[in-house]
């Protein structure tokens, strides 16, 4: 067996699994930083040299700002520039002389506007990101002659369709498949590798870190733990410190304010304020609420408002009032919890004593074990997920 020394052990199996010839469906899955990616660009690159120039080639992933940032600047530095250029705006690309579409999954249509090609191959990112329609479709287009997938992912619900159908059913396909372990990447710093672990926690350990199909259950945050996150007073600031609201709107359900400071050792809620119509019986006026936003930011500078993007009223109001700068939140549930997650194990966020309602929720926010997909259940959620708001949108970028 001829070993490659810029490769890691996996990744050379890998190249030698592939010279006993690759099948219909090729997919790596496993761990975050495994170098699972990096290798299924070499065997793309490999593989399409070795095919006719003629035919058509795609590339997808859930968007192409992913494709690019995940694969396509890589594929460039692989291939070099003499050998793969690529134009967002057009969608295409050539690697060695042969045409390649480039393929966003969630745009509008990505479906419909591969329905007539004849691929003779096609790579994917993050195959559980996708839909399965597209990915349906996408099979059925491979339709010339030893045409083949190659496909990347991180490990999802064990009741994912892409698990359901495709990797349990694998026996009865044309299917390779070979996980990579973040500990098989032997090229990282080991330090790296003991922080990174450190990082992910829960269901998100179990699946990025262990490289599992694992369904979310119990608690969203298990490591909440009051002794360690929950505190009396504020503590003194290290470094700049700056103010923010995280704001989870509602009018017949609950609202949820929060205040914030965060500086360069962690995020503190400092007080709170939330209010449920159904429960008081009496709906808030938009300009109501925006009177307790005004209350909770007494004595601080804001330096803005993190809110739903669908609180479209609310943000109107606000904006018209003139005083505050207005955020909208980045409302991805699933990187939100982790990012949440992260900083709580981390013991970068902090809940001051004041705020009962979160830390109520706190205990009892939890996964939906009846669902097949990663969802939580939707109620007792209304400071989790302005909470959520404040760490995805700012305080993660700042503290991780």
């Amino acid at each position: 067996m001829k070993r490659y020394r810029n490769l890691t052990d996996k990744q050379n199996e890998l190249m030698e699994a592939a010279k006993g010839g690759l099948r219909r469906i090729n997919i790596l899955h496993g761990s975050v930083r495994s170098g699972k990616t990096w290798i299924s660009l070499v065997l793309w690159c490999v593989w399409i040299r070795n095919m006719p120039p003629d035919k058509a080639y795609i590339m997808t992933a859930k968007t192409l700002t992913t494709l690019k940032r995940n694969c396509l600047d890589l594929l460039e530095v692989l291939a070099g520039r003499k050998n793969f250029w690529y134009s967002l705006s057009k969608k295409e690309g050539e690697l060695f002389g042969r045409k390649i579409y480039l393929e966003g999954v969630s745009d509008a249509g990505a479906e419909s506007k591969i329905r007539g090609m004849t691929l003779q191959g096609a790579y994917c990112d993050e195959v559980t990101l996708f839909n399965e329609e597209f990915f349906n479709m996408l099979l059925s287009r491979l339709s010339e002659p030893n045409a083949k997938l190659f496909g990347t992912t991180n490990p999802d619900n064990p009741n994912h369709w892409f698990k359901v159908n495709y990797i349990d059913r694998r026996d009865e396909l044309d299917f390779f498949m070979m996980e990579f372990l973040i500990d098989d990447n032997t090229f990282l710093d080991k330090k790296y590798v003991d922080e990174l672990k450190k990082e992910y926690t829960g269901v998100f350990y179990r699946r990025f870190i262990l490289g599992e199909w694992c369904s979310a259950e119990g608690l969203v945050y298990p490591m909440f733990d009051k002794a360690r996150h929950i505190i009396r007073e504020v503590p003194e600031t290290e470094g700049c410190a700056e103010y923010y609201i995280s704001i989870d709107y509602g009018t017949l359900n609950p609202c949820s304010m929060g205040l914030w400071r965060l500086d360069d050792r962690g995020a503190v809620r400092i007080r709170e304020w939330y209010y449920s119509g159904k429960q008081q019986r009496a709906l808030l006026t938009d300009e109501e609420y925006y009177e307790r936003l005004e209350r909770l930011a007494e004595g601080v500078l804001v330096k803005c408002v993190i809110i739903d993007p669908s609180a479209a009223s609310f943000i109107a109001t606000i904006r018209r009032h003139g005083r505050f700068a207005v955020r909208k939140a980045n409302n991805s549930v699933l990187d939100g919890i982790r990012l949440t997650g992260t900083l709580l194990q981390g013991d970068k966020l902090l809940i001051h004593e004041s705020c009962e309602d979160a830390i109520r929720e706190f205990g009892v926010y939890s996964w939906d074990e009846n669902s097949a997909e990663d969802r939580v259940v939707k109620e007792f959620d209304h400071a989790m997920d302005d909470i959520r708001y404040f760490c995805a949108t700012v305080a993660a970028k700042r503290l991780l």
